[in-house]
Parts: C-alpha cells; structure tokens; sequence
C-alpha cells in the first residue's frame, strides 16, 4: 500500500493491540481485587502488572528515540547532500520526522520554512505534496 498523510501512522499489532490492553486490563483487575482483599498476594500482583506496563512503556519510548536519533542523523545528511548546508537548528526532533516524508524536490524548501514559520508535524506534513513514505519504522 502507498503511504500517504492520511495512513502513514504505523502500529505494532503486539504492542497495541494485544500487550497494552491485556496488561492494563489485568492491572486494573489486580486492584479491584486487592480492594476487595488487602492481601499481600494480591498486592504483589498489582506491583507486577504495573512493572509490566512501566517496561513495556519504557521499551517502546527507547526503540522510538532510537529511531529518532537515525531519522536525525538521515536528514541532517540528506539536507547537506541537497543544499550543502547544515540542516537548521531551530527544528525540533517532531519537525525534522515529518520532514522525512517530503520529496528531494520540496524537502529544502519545506525545511526552511518549517525553521523560519515553526510549523507544526502535522502541518508540515500536510503542506507535502509529492509524499515519500517510510514503510521500516514501527
């Protein structure tokens, strides 16, 4: 399928849909059961759930910066590569992935309008017109 604006957001089926739902669920079910019984077990069993949503929360927020860190490190390149200039550093980390979506042709262009106007993620994504997807990040 064709990345566009309208469907480029990306989930990760096992993250989203199954180890989030389920792990909360279960927390919340794990207090409402240590309400209704101040047992250790069942204090225990809360902890955990909330240690398991705490990790998940906290791998899923390094795999993102991680791949922030290389969407950086690609566009400050491919900016050089088309302007031979350093890529501004007024844009925030949120600027610089929508950037990645634009063209060659409208990238520096889009980039130094996003710098001078701080335009939003979503309106410098909106502003593309010629939409190069990313089809590797999850």
């Amino acid at each position: 399928m064709t990345q566009t604006f309208q469907n480029h957001r990306r989930f990760y089926p096992l993250f989203h849909f199954f180890l989030v739902p389920v792990a909360f669920a279960a927390f919340v079910v794990s207090i409402w059961n240590t309400s209704e019984t101040t047992d250790y077990t069942h204090v225990s069993i809360s902890f955990l759930f909330f240690l398991v949503l705490v990790t998940a929360y906290t791998a899923r927020t390094s795999a993102l910066k991680a791949q922030d860190r290389a969407i950086r490190a690609e566009m400050s390149l491919r900016y050089f590569i088309l302007s031979g200039k350093m890529i501004p550093a007024e844009l925030r980390m949120g600027q610089i992935v929508a950037l990645r979506f634009a063209s060659d042709a409208e990238v520096i262009a889009l980039t130094e309008r996003a710098a001078k106007d701080q335009l939003s993620a979503k309106q410098i994504k909106q502003e593309i017109t010629n939409w190069k997807g990313d089809y590797n990040r999850v």
